[in-house]
């Protein structure tokens, strides 16, 4: 093809590539003038979507501060029906976790989440959730059990599972133990509910013992005397039942003693140590001897 027949076949495609570029150009303008209405949709949704999540920020915050107000309100009237401390603490644990669930499905429905479809989430993951809940469900359960029985109350000191303390609170899954040692204890209320419970504040009573061993060839009466002299002055050490001072056994290396006395249950580690401190000065200075271990060895004689 020569250059004159180029240019005249280029000069016939031209009115075809103007309306080519015509179309093109024209669907270009469209597409520009659809953007300020996507860009005001994004806009419009940012500022609906953003009012709900400050409205929900806001739901949840006082939610918070109507639910501590409630508890306030619940334990005060709790407190002027003077209703035990233990019920009062795991009603007041109850009405927290049913008013805090309320305020979660209240802020999910002001997010926008469908409620019904989240419940019927829930309730098609029932036999699952069931399952990892039912040790929680054991608990409640326990803990409903241990009201009314009372096993134990608010301030008792008590031992189980392995760990004594003072009861600080019985709340709707979990017992609260405070250590001698200040620590914080949470023991499921479905142990506490099957499992042996040791109450040492159930009486108001309770009684001290103590086994001391002596040296042999010490006099028993003198002893028991001295006893019962230390015990007389411990003003805490009630008189009935009357204490009692017997020989318990004869061990390989000393004359065991048992002693037991009465005491006021708050009174039973103050009374304990004391004991322990008073038998240590006083048999000392009467030259009562306390027995060590002692290991008698044979030595063979060599045959010649």
């Amino acid at each position: 093809m020569d250059y004159v027949s180029f240019i005249n076949l280029l000069i016939a495609k031209i009115p075809s590539i103007s309306r080519e570029v015509a179309h093109d150009t024209a669907h270009l303008k469209a597409e520009v003038n659809h953007i300020p209405d996507a860009l005001q949709s994004l806009i419009n949704w940012s500022i609906d979507s953003g009012k709900h999540i400050l409205v929900a920020i806001l739901i949840y915050y006082f939610g918070r501060i109507v639910i501590k107000l409630l508890n306030k309100v619940v334990v005060r009237i709790l407190t002027k029906r003077k209703v035990e401390t233990s019920v009062k603490t795991f009603l007041k644990s109850l009405v927290n976790i049913t008013l805090t669930i309320l305020l979660v499905i209240a802020v999910i429905n002001e997010l926008g989440i469908d409620t019904t479809s989240f419940a019927a989430l829930l309730a098609a993951a029932g036999v699952a959730i069931g399952m990892a809940l039912s040790g929680n469900l054991q608990n409640f359960a326990g803990g409903i059990i241990v009201l009314l029985f009372k096993p134990y109350k608010v301030g008792d000191y008590i031992d189980a599972q392995n760990v004594s303390g003072v009861v600080k609170e019985i709340q709707v899954f979990h017992t609260i133990l405070t250590t001698v040692d200040n620590r914080l204890v949470y023991i499921p209320n479905g142990p506490m509910s099957s499992g042996s419970v040791i109450n040492y504040s159930h009486s108001e009573n309770r009684m001290v013992e103590w086994v001391i061993g002596i040296d042999y060839g010490e006099n028993f009466e003198k002893v028991k005397a001295i006893v019962l002299s230390i015990i007389s002055q411990d003003s805490r050490i009630i008189d009935t039942p009357a204490p009692f001072v017997a020989l318990k056994t004869l061990d390989a290396n000393s004359v065991n003693i048992v002693i037991r006395v009465w005491t006021k249950a708050s009174d039973y580690w103050p009374v304990y140590y004391a004991f322990n401190k008073d038998v240590y000065e006083t048999f000392n200075a009467e030259g009562i001897e306390f027995p060590f271990p002692q290991l008698t060895v044979h030595q063979a004689k060599k045959q010649s």
